[in-house]
This record gives C-alpha cells, structure tokens and sequence, in this order.
C-alpha cells in the first residue's frame, strides 16, 4: 500500500494550494513538492480522513481548523542551543564585530521563529556579551500557534537535561536555573530576556518588511522552499540586511545558485554569510 503522500498527484496539490491562496491568501504554491505532500499527508493521518479529498473540503470550510493546520504544513523543530559550534562562533566574533561598529541599537531579525527557542538561546549570548540592553529582536513566524508558544517562553521540566546539555556545551558557566523559572513541571523563561523581543506573525512568501537588521536569522526555514521561492526570499533577507550584515541560515538550507553574488561565505561551516555592499 502506498504511503498517503505518494497518493496526491501534483496536480491536486496545485489546485489545493491554489484554492488555500484564493481563500485564506496564503501562499504555499512554490514549497518544495515533497515536503508539501507529507505535511498533507500528516493532516489527513491525524484528522481520520481517508483522502486529500476529505481534507480539502474541511479545510477551505473551516477556517479555524486551517489555521490549526500550518503548524503540520511548515513542520516547526527547534531547541536551545541547537548546533553549539554556531554559537560559539556567533559569541566569539559575529557579536564581537557587531559591538566594534554599532554604537546604538543591535537589530537583529529571527524569519522563522518557531516556539522561540532560538530566540531565548540568542538572548543569552546577548546578556553574556554585555549588549542584550542595547538589543531589538524582531521574531516572526507564519504559524500563530508556534508564535504563541515563542511568546509564553514555556516549555516542559522533561527538556531540561537537553536544553541544560546544549546551554553547558556553549557557556559551561551557566545552568538551565539562569534561564528559566521552574514551576508545576515547566521552565519558564526569565522576563529579563523577553523585554527586548517584538513578536509578530509574518509570512516570509508574500510579506515586506520595512526594517533593517545587523543579523537575519532564517534556520531550516527554506528547505521547504523550491528555487523560484528560495531566490524571492533570499531576496526579502538581503534587502532587510544593512551592509556588512550577518545572514544566517539553516544546515541543510543551500543558497540558490543566483543568490551567491548578493553573500559572501563568513563560515561555511555554520553557514553564515554576509552582506556584499550594496
């Protein structure tokens, strides 16, 4: 028996996704074929539904239950202090050259937030780099349930052992207390690294944005994007980058062949570029 994602032709994927832009106008016609079909697959798993058919009807009835459903389509993973050899370089010499060169606000965009949790991990190298008073974060995610999670800072005691490993990987002078609150079985994270943070919802496929950043971070975001997608977003990121900005992408996330010219490779190794001069 075929898997559910095998089942749904290309051509019913188009036209669902073009009736979702019709309905909603939320555009997910130029994500990755693939990675579509599975997130439709999950729906109809999850919901008892035996085919995209039956989903199709629920979802351009119901508008609540579609919203709930984006969450499984743009498929949010995220932890404290994923990848610690990022953040040691970004600790050691991305922030150290931000602070050399920027005597006001550090403006730094998180496209693709998810439950926050790069989010809070940044603000702690921000404290430790004695710049996080002097920080404007813009967080944003297509996802209002993710957004809410990243907003509330909560998150379950059963992660702390894996959190507290990434945080000691990175700054082995800290611990998970440092960070959070602990109360009826969840860590919660500190106000002191909220204050600074303006979460919004924000679709990175068919939004502008009107700030500039010294840092961009779009993580795992854009390996559900096909090329022409990718190349349009690469696009946003450089323009909502000053010059000499950091951009600051996923491990499996690929610059589109085009979009090169716009980066230089800082660290290819943790896939960090900057800014060519405009």
């Amino acid at each position: 028996m075929k898997k559910i994602y095998e089942e749904i032709s290309d051509e019913e994927l188009r036209a669902l996704t073009g009736a979702i832009k019709s309905r909603y106008d939320i555009d997910f016609t130029n994500y990755e074929t693939k990675s579509l079909k599975r997130g439709f697959a999950r729906l109809i798993t999850k919901n008892g539904m035996s085919s995209l058919l039956d989903l199709w009807g629920k979802v351009l009835r119901d508008r609540e239950f579609f919203i709930g459903c984006i969450d499984d389509l743009t498929v949010n993973l995220t932890e404290l202090f994923r990848n610690p050899e990022f953040w040691v370089k970004l600790h050691d010499e991305i922030i150290e050259d931000i602070k050399s060169r920027t005597h006001s606000y550090i403006n730094i965009w998180h496209a693709g937030c998810s439950t926050g949790e790069e989010v809070y991990s940044m603000a702690v190298v921000l404290e430790d780099k004695k710049v996080l008073h002097r920080t404007k974060a813009w967080a944003t995610d297509l996802s209002s349930k993710a957004l809410a999670k990243a907003i509330e800072g909560k998150y379950p005691t059963t992660l702390a052992d894996k959190y507290e490993k990434g945080l000691i990987n990175y700054l082995p002078h800290k611990t998970i207390n440092d960070m959070f609150k602990i109360e009826n079985g969840h860590m919660i994270v500190k106000d002191k690294y909220k204050k600074h943070i303006d979460f919004n919802q924000h679709n990175l496929v068919q939004d502008s944005v009107q700030k500039k950043f010294q840092i961009v971070f779009c993580r795992n975001v854009m390996i559900y994007f096909d090329e022409q997608l990718k190349k349009k977003v690469i696009k946003l990121l450089y323009d909502s980058l000053e010059t000499n900005g950091y951009l600051v992408l996923g491990y499996y996330d690929v610059l589109p062949e085009e979009s090169k010219k716009m980066f230089e490779v800082y660290d290819s190794k943790t896939r960090i570029y900057k800014k060519t001069k405009s």
